[in-house]
Protein backbone atom coordinates (compact mmCIF):
# COMPACT_ATOMS: atom_id res chain seq x y z
CA UNK A 1 0.00 0.00 0.00
CA UNK A 2 1.70 3.52 -0.85
CA UNK A 3 2.87 5.81 2.18
CA UNK A 4 0.46 8.74 1.55
CA UNK A 5 -2.80 6.17 2.35
CA UNK A 6 -0.94 4.70 5.38
CA UNK A 7 0.24 7.81 6.79
CA UNK A 8 -3.57 9.37 6.24
CA UNK A 9 -4.97 6.30 8.07
CA UNK A 10 -2.44 6.54 10.69
CA UNK A 11 -3.38 10.18 11.21
CA UNK A 12 -7.21 9.36 11.19
CA UNK A 13 -6.03 6.65 14.17
CA UNK A 14 -3.92 9.21 15.86
CA UNK A 15 -6.17 12.10 16.19
CA UNK A 16 -8.63 10.20 17.52
CA UNK A 17 -6.44 9.42 20.19
CA UNK A 18 -5.92 12.86 20.89
CA UNK A 19 -9.39 13.42 21.31
CA UNK A 20 -10.12 10.75 23.53
CA UNK A 21 -7.02 12.29 25.89
CA UNK A 22 -8.61 15.68 25.82
CA UNK A 23 -11.86 14.31 27.09
CA UNK A 24 -9.94 12.73 29.83
CA UNK A 25 -7.54 15.07 31.20
CA UNK A 26 -11.30 18.08 30.47
CA UNK A 27 -13.10 15.66 32.74
CA UNK A 28 -15.13 17.57 34.91
CA UNK A 29 -13.79 21.13 34.14
CA UNK A 30 -16.26 21.73 30.95
CA UNK A 31 -20.25 21.27 31.32
CA UNK A 32 -20.79 19.95 28.16
CA UNK A 33 -21.45 16.97 26.47
CA UNK A 34 -19.67 14.40 26.40
CA UNK A 35 -17.80 16.03 29.48
CA UNK A 36 -20.74 15.60 32.01
CA UNK A 37 -20.91 11.96 31.71
CA UNK A 38 -16.85 11.15 32.20
CA UNK A 39 -16.10 10.23 35.64
CA UNK A 40 -13.73 7.83 37.03
CA UNK A 41 -15.83 6.33 40.01
CA UNK A 42 -19.16 6.92 41.61
CA UNK A 43 -19.67 5.89 44.68
CA UNK A 44 -22.70 6.49 47.21
CA UNK A 45 -21.48 8.68 50.08
CA UNK A 46 -24.61 8.35 52.47
CA UNK A 47 -23.14 9.79 56.37
CA UNK A 48 -19.98 11.74 54.69
CA UNK A 49 -19.78 15.50 54.21
CA UNK A 50 -20.00 14.97 50.45
CA UNK A 51 -22.22 14.69 46.96
CA UNK A 52 -24.70 11.96 47.75
CA UNK A 53 -23.91 10.14 45.05
CA UNK A 54 -20.81 11.85 44.00
CA UNK A 55 -18.38 10.93 40.91
CA UNK A 56 -14.78 11.70 40.83
CA UNK A 57 -12.77 13.41 37.99
CA UNK A 58 -10.25 15.22 37.40
CA UNK A 59 -10.93 19.05 37.54
CA UNK A 60 -13.89 18.28 40.96
CA UNK A 61 -15.70 16.19 42.69
CA UNK A 62 -18.77 16.03 41.33
CA UNK A 63 -23.11 14.94 42.24
CA UNK A 64 -25.75 13.77 39.71
CA UNK A 65 -28.36 14.88 37.95
CA UNK A 66 -30.05 12.24 36.28
CA UNK A 67 -27.48 10.51 34.21
CA UNK A 68 -24.72 13.82 33.96
CA UNK A 69 -22.39 15.66 36.53
CA UNK A 70 -23.81 18.22 38.42
CA UNK A 71 -23.34 20.71 41.37
CA UNK A 72 -19.55 19.88 40.72
CA UNK A 73 -17.17 22.23 42.98
CA UNK A 74 -14.53 24.37 42.34
CA UNK A 75 -12.00 23.16 38.94
CA UNK A 76 -8.70 22.17 40.70
CA UNK A 77 -6.15 20.63 37.92
CA UNK A 78 -5.42 16.81 39.21
CA UNK A 79 -8.15 16.58 41.56
CA UNK A 80 -6.86 13.44 43.53
CA UNK A 81 -8.94 11.05 44.96
CA UNK A 82 -8.22 11.37 48.46
CA UNK A 83 -11.06 11.18 50.82
CA UNK A 84 -8.61 10.82 53.96
CA UNK A 85 -7.28 14.13 54.12
CA UNK A 86 -10.28 16.00 53.62
CA UNK A 87 -8.88 17.02 50.21
CA UNK A 88 -12.56 15.83 48.50
CA UNK A 89 -14.62 15.68 51.50
CA UNK A 90 -15.17 18.31 53.79
CA UNK A 91 -14.38 15.87 57.00
CA UNK A 92 -13.38 12.48 57.60
CA UNK A 93 -16.20 11.28 59.18
CA UNK A 94 -18.33 7.74 58.06
CA UNK A 95 -15.34 7.52 55.40
CA UNK A 96 -14.58 4.00 55.08
CA UNK A 97 -11.41 2.66 57.00
CA UNK A 98 -9.21 1.63 54.14
CA UNK A 99 -9.27 5.43 52.31
CA UNK A 100 -7.96 6.62 56.34
CA UNK A 101 -4.56 4.91 56.22
CA UNK A 102 -2.14 5.75 53.98
CA UNK A 103 -1.86 7.95 51.29
CA UNK A 104 -1.40 5.56 47.92
CA UNK A 105 -4.98 6.95 46.69
CA UNK A 106 -3.24 10.47 46.37
CA UNK A 107 -0.57 9.13 44.99
CA UNK A 108 -2.45 6.76 42.01
CA UNK A 109 -4.90 9.18 41.09
CA UNK A 110 -2.70 12.25 40.75
CA UNK A 111 0.43 10.03 38.99
CA UNK A 112 -2.16 9.25 36.34
CA UNK A 113 -3.20 12.41 35.71
CA UNK A 114 0.42 13.68 35.23
CA UNK A 115 1.33 10.31 32.74
CA UNK A 116 -2.05 11.23 30.64
CA UNK A 117 -0.42 14.65 30.23
CA UNK A 118 2.84 13.30 28.99
CA UNK A 119 1.06 11.13 27.08
CA UNK A 120 -1.04 13.91 25.43
CA UNK A 121 2.60 16.00 24.86
CA UNK A 122 3.74 13.25 22.90
CA UNK A 123 0.45 12.49 20.98
CA UNK A 124 0.47 15.86 19.81
CA UNK A 125 4.15 16.23 18.84
CA UNK A 126 3.38 13.32 16.61
CA UNK A 127 0.25 14.71 15.04
CA UNK A 128 2.11 17.81 13.58
CA UNK A 129 5.20 15.98 12.33
CA UNK A 130 2.87 13.55 10.73
CA UNK A 131 2.39 15.47 7.48
CA UNK A 132 6.10 14.86 6.61
CA UNK A 133 4.91 10.91 6.66
CA UNK A 134 3.10 11.17 4.15
CA UNK A 135 5.28 11.82 1.53
CA UNK A 136 8.75 10.84 3.67
CA UNK A 137 9.95 7.85 5.39
CA UNK A 138 11.72 9.09 7.50
CA UNK A 139 9.00 11.39 8.65
CA UNK A 140 7.23 8.09 8.83
CA UNK A 141 9.50 6.43 11.72
CA UNK A 142 9.84 9.57 13.65
CA UNK A 143 5.93 9.68 13.59
CA UNK A 144 6.02 6.42 14.83
CA UNK A 145 8.73 6.97 17.44
CA UNK A 146 6.43 9.19 18.76
CA UNK A 147 3.48 7.48 19.15
CA UNK A 148 5.39 4.64 20.86
CA UNK A 149 5.97 7.29 23.61
CA UNK A 150 2.79 8.13 23.73
CA UNK A 151 1.79 4.74 23.79
CA UNK A 152 3.17 3.62 26.46
CA UNK A 153 2.82 6.88 28.65
CA UNK A 154 -0.65 6.16 28.16
CA UNK A 155 -0.82 2.23 29.26
CA UNK A 156 0.60 3.21 31.98
CA UNK A 157 -1.31 6.03 32.98
CA UNK A 158 -4.61 3.49 32.32
CA UNK A 159 -3.35 0.77 34.09
CA UNK A 160 -2.66 3.52 37.03
CA UNK A 161 -6.47 4.26 37.07
CA UNK A 162 -7.54 1.52 36.68
CA UNK A 163 -6.05 0.43 39.88
CA UNK A 164 -6.98 3.60 41.77
CA UNK A 165 -10.65 2.96 40.72
CA UNK A 166 -11.48 -0.35 40.67
CA UNK A 167 -9.97 -1.01 44.62
CA UNK A 168 -11.50 2.17 45.68
CA UNK A 169 -14.67 0.93 44.57
CA UNK A 170 -14.39 -2.52 46.26
CA UNK A 171 -13.69 -0.42 49.37
CA UNK A 172 -16.85 1.02 48.72
CA UNK A 173 -18.57 -2.13 48.50
CA UNK A 174 -17.41 -3.74 51.11
CA UNK A 175 -18.52 -1.15 53.47
CA UNK A 176 -21.83 -1.34 52.34
CA UNK A 177 -21.78 1.67 49.61
CA UNK A 178 -22.76 0.83 46.36
CA UNK A 179 -20.23 2.15 44.07
CA UNK A 180 -19.17 1.68 39.76
CA UNK A 181 -16.80 2.51 37.95
CA UNK A 182 -17.08 5.41 34.59
CA UNK A 183 -17.83 3.77 31.56
CA UNK A 184 -16.83 6.43 29.60
CA UNK A 185 -13.63 7.48 31.22
CA UNK A 186 -12.68 3.87 30.62
CA UNK A 187 -14.03 3.72 26.84
CA UNK A 188 -11.71 6.48 26.06
CA UNK A 189 -8.64 5.67 27.94
CA UNK A 190 -8.07 2.49 26.44
CA UNK A 191 -9.82 3.59 23.40
CA UNK A 192 -6.76 5.60 23.70
CA UNK A 193 -4.15 2.82 23.88
CA UNK A 194 -6.15 1.18 20.93
CA UNK A 195 -5.97 3.95 18.71
CA UNK A 196 -2.16 4.80 19.56
CA UNK A 197 -1.22 1.21 19.17
CA UNK A 198 -3.08 1.17 15.41
CA UNK A 199 -1.47 4.45 14.72
CA UNK A 200 1.98 3.38 15.46
CA UNK A 201 1.99 -0.01 13.51
CA UNK A 202 0.72 1.72 10.62
CA UNK A 203 3.14 4.44 10.70
CA UNK A 204 5.84 1.89 10.67
CA UNK A 205 4.64 -0.02 7.75
CA UNK A 206 4.19 3.91 6.35
CA UNK A 207 8.12 4.01 7.14
CA UNK A 208 8.58 0.55 5.38
CA UNK A 209 6.35 0.86 2.02
CA UNK A 210 8.72 2.47 -0.05
CA UNK A 211 11.80 0.18 0.45
CA UNK A 212 9.66 -2.58 -0.23
CA UNK A 213 8.22 -1.25 -3.69
CA UNK A 214 12.29 -0.46 -4.37
CA UNK A 215 13.62 -3.60 -3.32
CA UNK A 216 10.91 -5.28 -6.03
CA UNK A 217 11.97 -2.90 -8.71
CA UNK A 218 15.85 -3.44 -8.08
CA UNK A 219 15.19 -7.62 -8.31
CA UNK A 220 12.94 -7.61 -11.47
CA UNK A 221 15.41 -5.01 -12.93
CA UNK A 222 18.26 -7.33 -12.33
CA UNK A 223 16.52 -10.57 -13.79
CA UNK A 224 15.27 -8.28 -16.65
CA UNK A 225 19.19 -7.38 -17.28
CA UNK A 226 20.17 -11.25 -16.65
CA UNK A 227 17.75 -12.24 -19.04
CA UNK A 228 18.92 -9.77 -22.23
CA UNK A 229 22.81 -10.72 -20.95
CA UNK A 230 21.92 -14.42 -21.59
CA UNK A 231 20.38 -13.59 -24.77
CA UNK A 232 22.88 -12.07 -26.04
CA UNK A 233 25.67 -14.54 -24.67
CA UNK A 234 23.66 -17.28 -26.73
CA UNK A 235 23.64 -15.42 -29.99
CA UNK A 236 27.44 -14.81 -29.97
CA UNK A 237 28.17 -18.59 -28.73
CA UNK A 238 25.65 -19.51 -32.40
CA UNK A 239 27.97 -17.25 -34.37
CA UNK A 240 31.00 -18.61 -33.14
CA UNK A 241 29.85 -21.83 -33.91
CA UNK A 242 28.40 -20.68 -37.39
CA UNK A 243 32.29 -19.44 -38.20
CA UNK A 244 33.96 -22.41 -37.03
Amino acid sequence: MARPILGLISLVFLAGAILFQFFIILSGGVHSSPETKIYFLQADTTGMAAPNPARWTYWSLCGVDGNVNANCGSPVPAFPFDPANRRNFGSSAGVPDAFLTGSKWWYLSRFAWVLFLIALVFSVGAFLLSGLALCTRIGAWISSVLVSFALFWQTVAAALMTAWTVEARNVFRQNEHDASLGKYAYGFTWGAVALLFLSMITFCLAGGSNRKQANTYETSKRSSSRGRSGFFRRRRTSVRKEYV
